[in-house]
């Protein structure tokens, strides 16, 4: 995880060990979990090794990976948000409701990334048609191109949790989702990064997602159309994937527009998006000055 200190205004890398932060300065000096996630086989061992570490009593939440280098989001990639996304007449010009026969894979800026409760701004002059995806983030260690779905959990670092909060309206009407999914504050991440050895098979993990504590999401990793080897089978194809890079896996049903008529999110709302083992990102719509 990445934190700052709020006594000392000091960013660093910590670990959570039963609930509570730890400083791991000591070990990783001052590398950024992106750099410690690049080093790992150099610093796996040592922070293994460590007996005690100091305790962090008012630690600010970052996101793990504050500025990745490269994050890569999945479209439609669970059926029954397939389902309603073909429904609701924003996937022009298709309006399909046919399951994709490939991933549909696109970028969020790395600059849209924000912290587990930092506020949404929800751009008011951009958008007017605000709304949430829960996801699960895989993280990248060891990099490469042309990854094979037998050899692609060995690229996995680990994993945590990305809201890909969109501007429906700027997504459909630039037809492409670039703009839409990436203005300032639209990935909140976190709540901390947990490694793919403590988490094991990813497929029994639940995606859930609250607004204003209204259960909104919820299905198993395992109902994704396409798995994470396949994910980055496909990206790694003719696209090298660097450590510290991240791949947003896709939704599952319940957002916004998937409602009739669509449920956007307003000012003062209160997004949860939780994963099984990796937290819950605690999210507010920040309301007008």
């Amino acid at each position: 995880m990445t934190f700052t200190d709020a006594d000392t205004r000091r960013t660093t890398v910590g670990r959570v060990i039963a609930g509570s932060v730890y400083d791991l300065s000591g070990v990783v000096g001052e590398r950024t979990l992106r750099e410690v996630v690049a080093a790992w086989d150099e610093l796996r061992p040592a922070i293994a090794a460590v007996k005690e570490l100091p305790m962090v009593h008012a630690p600010l939440l970052q996101a793990p990976i504050p500025l990745p280098g490269n994050l890569y989001a999945v479209g439609k990639n669970y059926r029954d948000h397939v389902q309603e996304f073909g429904r609701s007449g924003y996937d022009h010009p298709d309006l399909s409701t046919d399951l994709p026969r490939v991933p549909v894979v696109f970028s969020k800026v790395p600059s849209s990334v924000t912290g587990p409760y930092d506020a949404i701004d929800p751009h008011p002059d951009v958008t007017s048609e605000l709304d949430y995806e829960a996801e699960l983030a895989v993280i990248i260690g060891r990099g490469g191109r042309g990854i094979t779905r037998e050899a692609a959990m060995d690229h996995v670092w680990g994993y945590t949790i990305i809201n890909d909060v969109t501007a429906r309206d700027q997504q459909r009407d630039h037809q492409q989702w670039l703009i839409g999914k990436s203005l300032d504050t639209f990935a909140p991440m976190g709540l901390w990064a947990v490694t793919a050895d403590a988490i094991g098979d990813p497929a029994h993990l639940v995606v859930s997602s609250t607004v204003n504590g209204e259960l909104r999401q919820q299905a198993p990793v395992a109902d994704m159309i396409f798995d994470i080897p396949e994910l980055i089978r496909t990206i790694s194809a003719g696209i090298t994937l660097h450590s510290g890079d991240i791949i947003a896996t896709g939704t599952p049903a319940g957002v916004g527009i998937g409602f009739d008529p669509p449920r956007f999110l307003q000012p003062g709302d209160v997004v949860e998006c939780s994963i099984t083992r990796l937290g819950v990102l605690r999210n507010t719509v920040l309301a007008p000055a």
